[in-house]
């Protein structure tokens, strides 16, 4: 979106465009503000792209004590589960049990009682030794006991910002990447009458008048807003994973269980076609304005929980297919290990500005609730009460017109466009109606995506708007010829700019998402 497209005035301003800020657009123009949403990069480029893409209630909250997280984080689960299917979808999570190890199956199954009774329902299930080696025949057991089986949700984190952004957007909000809150602007009472914003591409910039603004900007939080707090900041925290093949891990469902290494937890989880791996937790000590990228020693360590867990796969790291990083805004008061910071979210304010940072995925809308209620007395228009609290604009169960494809590709279309999903799929050539080897995902979503969700570059459609950077080998490079096809009517670029996009792509995707035993610095 073009600076030129930008009114000169909003009620409010979201300044980061990840799930959070995408969640307060929505309910900011469901309260009746006229909002602006603006991003630096790309939507979803930080956090909300590199995830665990779980949807979850956060089991492990338990042990911790920390129980209104969980019930929220339940709660809003299964939310989404019924607003938004196709897109957040059930998953089953399986979790063995070994002898002198914790937690015990005793534990596991108390602590799922609990987790049942906040969902409501009972989705948990205890397995014998046998019966567990049944359900995961690679699974080392030596020592097994049983395990337990329970219930959680995954997601598409980048589609799921994508979505609720297009929610606000049809709503009447407005949306823009690459554009940069570059300054605020005061008054002399110190009181927030305006933000400078910056189209990063081309440099032109532009004043607009606002009295509130919230800053949902992860990590970079305190770029903003230093912490008011003295001796309570943010602790950026890195968590990696790996991409294998399913064939190399052939798993129906999510295995959880215990590093040997540290006893944190880890997991291997089917995920669009492929098997993602992770995740490590550590300070993230690289150039912030730089892409995250995985460790060798991360690689190697959940290389080791690998090998550990599933002994006759013969898993190696040139198995592995892709990788990639993001990283946690996390609080942090002292030098506690990694992994016991909290994950709650807080909220600060100063005449206007308020920024909301920390947090889950899963609970994004009471995060947006919190950050708006905080703005709400700096707006110049009253808060209005939403006539119902639905994130996501209902589809239908199934189309009116199958066009070829099954049910399941439509459920999965919907979740992700929403109701342009009908569009997508009419405008679609018969032959790309097809499914790209090795994905979920139809070729006709490219160029779908490219001619109507603000790309920018390359890297925006294929690590973004869809996965292929993420579960093909080298980026998906072999299908960039179809690709550039699919798209040159909705991309207006010449010969030169397309030869360019791709070398910057498969650049970027070698540095930041390829395994580091393919990288030239490992």
């Amino acid at each position: 979106m073009s600076l030129e497209n930008l009114k000169s005035q909003y009620d409010l301003v979201v300044i980061g465009g990840g799930i959070t800020g995408a969640g307060i657009l929505r309910e900011a123009v469901r309260a009746g503000l006229s909002t602006l949403l603006v991003e630096q990069r790309d939507f979803a480029w930080g956090t909300s792209s590199r995830s665990s893409k779980l949807v979850h209630g956060g089991l492990r909250y338990l042990k911790e004590g920390k129980f209104k997280l969980t019930w929220d984080s339940v709660h809003e689960r299964v939310r989404l589960l019924k607003e938004a299917p196709g897109l957040v979808e059930p998953i089953g999570f399986l979790w063995p049990a070994y002898k002198g190890q914790s937690p015990s199956k005793a534990a596991l199954g108390a602590g799922l009682w609990i987790y049942d009774l906040m969902g409501g329902k009972k989705q948990h299930a205890s397995y014998s030794a046998q019966d567990f080696a049944r359900l995961v025949p690679q699974i080392n057991t030596n020592g097994l006991t049983g395990g337990m089986g329970f219930a959680d949700a995954q997601v598409d984190d980048a589609r799921l910002v994508l979505r609720v952004i297009q929610e606000a957007v049809a709503a009447g909000g407005q949306a823009a990447n690459y554009v940069k809150a570059k300054a605020l602007v005061r008054n002399a009472n110190d009181e927030l009458t305006g933000i400078v914003v910056e189209d990063t591409l081309d440099g032109t910039e532009k004043e607009i008048a606002t009295r509130a603004a919230i800053n949902a900007t992860g990590f970079f939080a305190e770029k903003l807003q230093p912490s008011p707090v003295e001796g309570l900041h943010l602790r950026p925290l890195r968590g990696s994973h790996l991409m294998f093949p399913l064939w190399k891990i052939p798993i129906g469902q999510a295995v959880s269980f215990i590093h040997p290494k540290d006893n944190r937890p880890i997991f291997a989880i089917p995920w669009e076609g492929a098997v993602m791996v992770g995740t490590t937790d550590l300070d993230h000590a690289q150039n912030w304005d730089d892409e995250p990228r995985i460790a060798g020693e991360e690689a190697a360590y959940l290389l080791d929980g690998l090998k550990m867990m599933f002994p006759d796969a013969g898993v190696e790291e040139a198995d592995c297919i892709a990788a990639w990083s993001g990283v946690r805004p996390v609080l942090s008061s002292g030098d506690k290990d990694p992994s016991k910071e909290s994950r709650e979210h807080v909220v600060w304010k100063h005449k206007g500005l308020v920024t909301i940072t920390g947090g889950k995925l899963t609970t994004f809308r009471l995060l947006a609730l919190d950050a708006l209620a905080a703005a709400a007395p700096f707006c110049t228009k009253s808060l209005c009460e939403p006539k119902d609290s639905r994130i996501f604009t209902p589809v239908p169960e199934k189309p009116d017109d199958f066009l070829s494809l099954e049910l399941p590709a439509w459920r999965r279309l919907f979740g992700r466009y929403g109701l342009a999903a009908q569009e997508l799929v009419k405008s679609a050539k018969s032959e790309d109606l097809e499914t790209i080897p090795g994905t979920n995902s139809l070729f006709a979503e490219i160029a779908f995506c490219a001619g109507n969700e603000n790309v920018r570059c390359l890297a925006d459609l294929l690590l973004r708007r869809v996965r292929l950077g993420f579960v093909l080998e080298k980026g998906g490079e072999e299908h960039l010829d179809r690709i550039q096809s699919l798209c040159k009517d909705a991309l207006d670029w010449d010969a030169d700019r397309w030869q360019k996009e791709r070398q910057d792509y498969l650049a970027l995707w070698k540095k930041a998402y390829s395994p580091p035993a393919q990288r030239e610095d490992g």
